[in-house]
């Protein structure tokens, strides 16, 4: 996803929302660097060569079927006749960040991939210091309510360098603050939203099953899915952020949904009323 809005600077002082983020990364890239030499010892012959085919078993982004990308005012302005033809087959767009913030691109975007025929949905990049209330409202009051469009997605990550944002977020008030911001949505639109996190957020926040009855999207650009949440099923897989595709200038997020297009066409089908 993108960066958030407001200006940030690297904080002098560690603040304790930075550090739990930082002990949560440490803990990931060890649990990655310990999966991968576990691999390879399970799969070595007799001999100590390692069979790399087994590797192979691990799905990979090219892998699935249906891609599609997420932009907001860094893509500037896009030509969806062209992003369509590229085979992209879903887009989500930055709507709003906390309770005052609408991405200057966002109406644009919204109507542009709507008539280029390209499925797309709203997300929210949730700011931690405002009550959740005065961000549903503020989502709510900027995304309009269409049948057509994909679940909105709320956006939970980590801003420990936000100069405006300094409160330590603990995992008990951001789960149950996350709760509240999901279940709104779902009344509002109708649909089950999905939760976009990153791998530190993820591991700090969400790794102990907590909100697992909503579809998530992962980040994961650098290992699949299947070795930085061994124990989440995920629904969608963000796999780079330096993608290019025609249409875009410069570079932008790329995601596969996880599943084939029987599964994708469910998911597109608005819900009966």
């Amino acid at each position: 996803m993108s960066a958030p809005a407001r200006p940030s600077l690297t904080d002098t002082c560690r603040n304790p929302w930075q550090s739990r983020f930082m002990r949560a990364h440490h803990r990931l890239r060890l649990a990655a660097l310990a999966a991968t030499a576990l691999a390879a010892a399970a799969i070595a012959g007799c001999g100590g060569a390692i069979d790399y085919s087994a590797y192979a078993a691990i799905p990979r982004s090219r892998d699935y079927a249906i891609h599609g990308v997420d932009v907001s005012k860094y893509q500037g302005d896009i030509d969806w006749n062209a992003v369509r033809s590229s085979g992209v087959r879903f887009a989500y767009i930055k709507a709003t960040e906390g309770g005052n913030y609408v991405d200057p691109k966002f109406a644009a975007n919204w109507a542009g991939a709507a008539a280029a025929g390209v499925p797309r949905g709203a997300y929210h990049f949730v700011y931690w210091c405002r009550p959740w209330r005065e961000e549903a409202a503020w989502f709510e009051a900027n995304v309009p309510v269409d049948a057509n469009a994909l679940p909105p997605v709320l956006d939970v990550e980590a801003t420990p360098t936000s100069r405006t944002c300094h409160a330590h977020i603990r995992k008990g008030p951001a789960v149950a603050e996350m709760r509240d911001l999901l279940r709104e949505f779902e009344a509002h639109y109708g649909k089950k939203p999905i939760i976009y996190t990153t791998l530190d957020f993820y591991r700090a926040i969400l790794a102990d099953g907590d909100l697992s009855e909503y579809p998530i999207w992962v980040r994961s650009v650098k290992y699949a899915p299947k070795i930085t949440y061994p124990d989440r099923h995920w629904d969608m897989w963000q796999y780079r952020s330096d993608g290019h595709v025609p249409g875009i200038a410069g570079r932008v997020d790329r995601s596969a949904f996880r599943g084939d297009e029987k599964q994708w066409l469910a998911f597109l089908t608005p819900p009966t009323q």
